[in-house]
């Protein structure tokens, strides 16, 4: 069997979420703005969950909102970060969420927070987070789409070139929105459904911008990463792209987001399934009250 791809530093991960724990409330207003959508698509869902996962909860955005929902018995908070998992109000586990402490079947569900776009195995991931799940436990997450931060990727890269000559990745490759479909069903999950969010932030400078990510410890941990610091000019350079490009006539300049989210059950009896191809009772063409007709001659054998 093959070992997946290393794509992120988890260590330097985990050291930037250290260093960012002491201030993240000053940065946590995408946190706090996904926790409100995933806890929207969770009221949706007409049941309750007891026992609850917070999975990468950093210091409790989630968590809270888990806490005070109606039939929560408790909430466990995982994070790579000691320092951030003491903040949070749940019960904290300091766990890697490509090695997950947690039995086969004990958990009702698994809800996650913008952590699962830095795992370097998220096939192999997903398949321990429905193994933990109980039969028809829920699991639900939001991560990063690949539009996110498009500008900042765009401008740095070119800012590069123009300065350099060449270039590296100075922004985290982030999930595609057609591949988490097919990640879930590979992870053995039941009627998976994914959508995607655009969230929009305007900043007065592109280098708030690239503040901003540093204080949620969320800047580049790619294993490919340049070693040095970049160099001040190859900032300066990309802030005159971003403004020049992407500015808005206020003069404030927009960094997307791409919110994807992610919905599966652990596979019950109970759950609805498909129907094997020839066994449907009604034609499409009386449901839909219309006329059937021949698209041509049928192929001969």
């Amino acid at each position: 069997m093959n070992n997946p791809a290393r794509i992120f530093d988890r260590n330097l991960l985990r050291q930037r979420r250290d260093r960012a724990a002491a201030s993240i409330g000053d940065f946590d207003f995408l946190l706090q703005d996904v926790a409100e959508r995933l806890c929207d698509r969770l009221d949706v869902v007409k049941k309750q969950f007891p026992l609850m996962l917070d999975l990468g909860g950093g210091h409790g955005v989630l968590s809270k909102r888990l806490l005070a929902r109606e039939g929560t018995q408790s909430v466990i908070s995982t994070d790579i970060s000691l320092r951030m998992a003491k903040q949070s109000p749940a019960l904290s586990v300091v766990a890697d969420e490509e090695m997950l402490p947690f039995r086969f079947g004990s958990l009702d569900a698994i809800i996650s927070n913008l952590s699962l776009q830095w795992v370097n195995d998220l096939p192999g991931a997903l398949v321990q987070i429905r193994q933990a799940l109980k039969a028809d436990g829920l699991f639900m997450a939001a991560v990063l789409g690949g539009e996110s931060l498009k500008e900042l990727r765009q401008s740095l890269m070119q800012a590069e070139l123009n300065m350099t000559g060449g270039v590296s990745p100075r922004v985290s490759p982030f999930i595609d929105l057609r591949d988490m479909g097919a990640l879930l069903q590979r992870g053995g999950f039941a009627l998976p459904v994914v959508d995607a969010d655009i969230i929009t932030v305007d900043y007065s400078s592109p280098l708030k911008l690239m503040q901003d990510l540093r204080g949620m410890g969320a800047s580049n941990a790619t294993v490919s990463r340049l070693m040095k610091p970049t160099r001040r000019s190859v900032l300066a350079e990309a802030a005159r792209l971003y403004s020049e490009k992407f500015a808005t006539p206020a003069g404030r300049v927009p960094a997307t987001f791409q919110i994807i989210y992610a919905i599966g059950w652990s596979p019950h009896d109970s759950q609805q399934k498909p129907l094997k191809p020839g066994t449907a009772q009604v034609r499409l063409a009386d449901a839909l009250k219309t006329e059937e007709k021949s698209a041509g001659d049928k192929a001969q054998p």
